[in-house]
């Protein structure tokens, strides 16, 4: 690429769960002789995902193309921590080819892609296109979707009756934005939840899109690298909910970090993360334990109440053995007591 050429970027968005960073860990292992480099935009005060990512650095993408922008939101942080970070990435000796943004799974991706006409950045840099992954079992079963007829039923009733969900509004604000779907999960799904679920895609989306199934993360970096979208300059063609300035309200979601002492067994704490789920209506838990008698650290991934662990690096000798957990949930749901009661509770090595 020469100096003259602008240097895409792909926005990778989708709910909380829907698999992003097992994406972006099997295109930063796939980059088929690009350089790549990944800015991670969490929601909450640990940075789970970059330090994951970081773990499965490779030569075509090091640890030090890993940038974290931790507890806030991208579009909100602009001047202050957006544009410093891809100025960074760009000022890189190699210069990457290709920069992975993936956004919290709470975010708007609209707002982001107007950040790109900053002055600064626009003439040296493009949306090369907009990824969003969407869940197909949670898809199929309505979670992210309400019966739009059944809501505005409600409002004829009542004026005072918002129409839609925060949920609701950002699954169809990250699929209005989006060239491609990748519609992960699928095995989960069966083939009738799938279908359900491109329907309902279908339905939401401003125009035709195509949907990819892919399955943990395996997906040919052809397909989704190299579209040429230049999104920056087609903003009409991704309408939102949120079109105007400050629209977006990020105080309809909360996060809570909790603390865990070192474990005894790691089915105690999914069956406390299920707990937390079902009674709590807990969206998105995500983070790591410590076990007792296991040199490798835990790491744990929940959506809703389907929970997955698995270990992925030792301790570092100079690490506390000491477990993290962040807790996201809609701001109502967040009861931090109720919470880290539960969490807390479990049974530990010291006992």
């Amino acid at each position: 690429m020469t100096d003259l050429a602008k240097l895409p970027v792909t926005v990778i968005t989708g709910f909380l769960g829907s698999g992003k960073t097992t994406l972006i860990r099997h295109l930063m292992q796939n980059p088929q002789g690009k350089r790549l480099a990944v800015v991670v935009n969490e929601f909450g005060d640990v940075g789970v995902d970059g330090e994951i990512l970081k773990s499965c650095a490779i030569p075509d993408c090091p640890a030090e193309n890993i940038m974290e922008l931790a507890n806030g939101c991208i579009c909100c942080t602009v001047a202050d921590d957006f544009i410093p970070t891809i100025e960074a990435l760009m000022a890189l000796d190699p210069r990457p080819d290709h920069i992975l943004i993936e956004t919290s799974g709470l975010a708007l991706p609209k707002p982001l892609l107007k950040a790109f006409d900053w002055p600064d950045i626009r003439s040296r840099i493009t949306v090369d296109g907009v990824i969003a992954l969407a869940d197909a079992e949670a898809v199929a079963s309505g979670r992210f979707a309400p019966n739009v007829a059944a809501v505005d039923a409600q409002r004829l009733a009542d004026d005072s009756l918002d129409h839609e969900t925060p949920l609701s509004e950002v699954f169809e604000d990250q699929i209005s934005c989006a060239d491609i779907i990748l519609l992960t999960k699928p095995d989960l799904a069966g083939a009738d939840g799938v279908a359900r679920a491109k329907d309902i895609i279908a339905a939401e989306a401003p125009r035709p899109l195509p949907v990819v199934e892919v399955a943990e993360g395996a997906v040919d970096p052809r397909v989704i690298l190299g579209l040429g979208a230049a999104a920056e300059d087609d903003m009409d063609a991704r309408p939102s909910h949120h079109d105007h300035p400050h629209d977006h309200d990020h105080e309809d979601f909360d996060s809570v970090v909790i603390d865990i002492p070192e474990l005894t067994d790691p089915a105690e704490l999914v069956t406390r993360i299920e707990e937390l789920a079902n009674g709590q209506n807990i969206l998105r838990v995500k983070g790591y334990a410590a076990v007792a008698g296991k040199p490798m650290r835990l790491l744990v991934q929940a959506v809703g109440a389907r929970v997955r662990h698995q270990y992925d690096r030792p301790w570092q000798p100079d690490e506390a053995r000491q477990g993290r957990l962040v807790v996201i949930a809609e701001h109502d749901d967040i009861k931090v007591d109720a919470i880290r009661g539960v969490l807390t509770g479990l049974a530990t090595a010291a006992e």
